[in-house]
């Protein structure tokens, strides 16, 4: 199972269950998701609350946001470099998924950092294909938490990697 976690705006077209709070079991955990604009553009900037790992799609059809989030995840994923196996893996354990209230507010606290880089990560008229990945990868190379001691500054792309690989089935 996998967590949903929409910011306040988006719980009308994602409405939170009322549910007890379940726990992702997944290995990269729950997913956050936040509705910006860049360039009058609206956008939903999705981001891993364990890697921080950012991903970016036009904010069209925020409905079938749960339906889809399997199949973007998989395509990060491979862009990555991640082996096929561990995408398999996880997407796995990507189902059933859960939609809930935010719980970590250091995690929305990063996605307003993203939200405040990606107007000088993406120019004015940005393709919804080449400019969001362009803009994704700068994300991802992005250290989180850089204020803090070097052990807890974390690198989307590395940690994404790393935490799949720590996976207890990944041998």
């Amino acid at each position: 199972m996998v967590i949903l976690r929409p910011t306040r705006k988006l719980r009308t077209p994602l409405p939170v269950s009322l549910d007890p709070e379940p726990q992702s079991d997944t290995a990269l955990g729950d997913w956050y998701v936040n509705r910006v604009v860049v360039h009058r553009r609206p956008l939903l900037l999705v981001v891993n609350s364990a890697s921080l790992l950012a991903v970016l799609t036009p904010a069209r059809d925020v409905k079938t946001l749960p339906a889809r989030l399997a199949e973007i995840v998989a395509q990060r994923l491979a862009r990555l470099g991640v082996p096929k196996k561990l995408i398999d893996a996880e997407l796995e354990t990507m189902v059933p998924l859960h939609v809930a209230r935010t719980s970590d507010r250091s995690v929305v606290g990063i996605m307003v950092d993203y939200a405040k880089m990606l107007p000088a990560f993406l120019e004015p008229g940005f393709s919804d294909h080449s400019g969001l990945m362009e803009a994704e990868e700068l994300l991802w190379d992005n250290p989180c938490h850089a204020g803090k001691p070097a052990q807890f500054v974390v690198c989307p792309r590395r940690k994404t990697v790393e935490l799949l690989q720590d996976r207890p089935d990944a041998a």
